[in-house]
This record gives structure tokens, sequence and C-alpha cells, in this order.
């Protein structure tokens, strides 16, 4: 009998169509590893109704499956890395290996089909990111907002019965749980810039489990895992949080480059900082720090923390 390796997850859709996707690929890569898989309901998960924004503190989709693995209860967390604050509890780690990344691009929703140029006037956007709410009204600043709680697929729903007009998804999610239609247009990173990590996954574990870092290594993409190190570096520097209206991309090539780009607004999108550095990949880290110390010289402070609560879909 092989090994058992223990895997906590949200019990959301996404999050277990995510953990089975690991699952299935640790098995492909260590055929005698027995895999088992525990469900847990995060704050997030089990207050529905109050705003993220109320919400005390952070990591409010991470710090269950956080306590369980200190605790001995799991060996791995699977989790979407934008869930995932900057600063990890001691003796946890989440950056050794990250799996190939998936399209980073927010979609717009709409039962036409809309593209944001496409919006009308005063048009009502179902989403709790600040992000994704500072950066559309930086384009459409008469557009207007209400807080849209809940999945994937809860959030279509209310879109469907008329609550607002629009709403913005993560497209990762769409594809990963196969809901990509007509509706759903994708917008280009330089109208909705990603949250930190957005489309890539999360696998976090006890850093002192060798043995669990050494089953992770088939999993890793090193370009994905530079380009979200670099992204994570930078927030982590500039003190930002979910409540921070904050867009971060890298991109890491084959040749061993890494372009980071960093857009920082006020919540009303009408003020905002927006830069980019490159650097040898290998540097990501530092490449992150830097950027944001170029960002807090240009006057980033006073746009961080400005912000209401980041929704995770």
């Amino acid at each position: 009998m092989g090994q058992v390796l223990r895997i906590g997850t949200r019990g959301s859709p996404l999050a277990m169509w995510q953990t089975d996707w690991v699952a299935s690929r640790l098995g492909e890569a260590h055929p005698d590893l027995q895999v088992q898989v525990r469900q847990f309901h995060t704050t997030g998960d089990r207050d529905r109704a109050t705003p993220l924004a109320g919400l005390p503190g952070a990591g409010f989709f991470v710090k269950e499956l956080e306590r369980a693995l200190l605790a001995g209860e799991i060996d791995l967390a699977v989790h979407s890395m934008k869930d995932v604050p900057t600063q990890v509890p001691d003796g946890l780690d989440v950056g050794a290996a990250v799996p190939t990344r998936a399209d980073v691009r927010d979609c717009l929703v709409t039962p036409a089909g809309l593209a944001p140029a496409d919006l009308p006037q005063g048009a009502i956007v179902g989403s709790g990111s600040p992000r994704r709410r500072a950066m559309l009204l930086a384009a459409q600043p008469d557009l207007e907002f209400v807080d849209l709680r809940g999945n994937v697929e809860t959030r279509l729903a209310k879109l469907e019965s008329g609550v607002c007009h629009a709403t913005v998804l993560a497209r990762a999610g769409l594809e990963r749980l196969g809901l990509l239609d007509g509706r759903m247009v994708s917008v280009p990173t330089d109208v909705l810039m990603p949250a930190a990590g957005q489309g890539a996954l999360g696998l976090e574990f006890r850093s002192a489990d060798a043995w669990v870092r050494a089953a992770l290594a088939p999993l890793d993409d090193p370009p994905s895992r530079l380009a979200v190190a670099a992204e994570r570096a930078l927030v982590r520097r500039l003190g930002a949080g979910c409540r921070t209206p904050l867009g971060v991309l890298g991109r890491a090539d084959a040749a061993g480059r890494l372009i980071l780009e960093a857009w920082l607004l006020a919540p009303d999108g009408q003020d905002s900082i927006r830069r980019s550095a490159g650097g040898a990949a290998a540097d990501a880290a530092a490449i992150g720090t830097d950027l944001a110390e170029s960002l807090l010289a240009d006057g980033a402070a006073r746009l961080v923390g400005c912000g209401g609560g980041e929704t995770h879909a």
C-alpha cells in the first residue's frame, strides 16, 4: 500500500474541480500514492450575506484549510491562488509548485454578450470587487454597482433574474466549469488587469514536509510559478490586501525574461498609478519588490487600503 496524501478543499464546484484536477495529476505522476479529499466550509462560504468588505481580517476562503494543515489533519490544501494572502502562516509554503496557469483575463457577462464599451449609460454591474469596480469606472464613470456574492453558478443566476445588467467573472473559473458561452466576453488586461495570482492554483503544505514538496514537483510550471511570485512580492511590499483596487500581471517567457505590470487605482477609478518593469525571471521576487518601491515613490501610499473587499471568482 502506497503513502496517503490528504487534500483539503472548499466544497464549491470550482474548488472541487480544481482539487480533482490536482489529485488526478498527482495520481498520474505517482501511481502508488493514495489521495484522499476532505471538504471544508470556510468563513467566506458560511457567511454569504455580508459583503466581503464587511468580513474581518483577510483570507476568508483559506484560513480553515491552513488551520487543518497546521493541526496535521491534512497534508495539502488546494486554493485559487488569488484567494491566498501574501503573508502565509509560519510553517506553511504556498509557492513551491504552481501548475500551468489558466487564462488570466476577466469576462464581462451580460445576457446579450456585450463588451465593456457597449454597456449602456448607468448600467448596473454586479460585483463587490474594488479592483473590477475601479477599472470599469476608469473607462465609464457613470456605471453603478451592487454587491454580488455566491459561487459562479449563483452569480449567473442572479444576473439572469435581473439583479444587475452585467457581472464580471474570472475566465479561468468559467472554463474549468465548462460554462463559457456567448454571454461572456473576455476583457483585455489593459482594461481589466487581473488580481495577483488570478488563473493559478495555490498548493499549500507544511514547509517541513519534504515528501509533499517532492510529490508536487512534477506539477510545477516554472514560468507560471515565477510570474505569480513576482505578483505576490509586489502586493506584499505595497502592503496591499483584498480591499485594495490593484491589478498586477507577470509574464515569464521561455527565454528566462519576466515582465511585470501593476495598476493601482482610487475606488472611483479617477486617480491611478500604472507602471511596469522587467528583468531575469529568476529574480521574480526582486522585480516585484522593486516595482512596488517605484509605485510607492510615485505616491502609491495614498491609494493602498482605500477600497472595499475583493470577490474571488
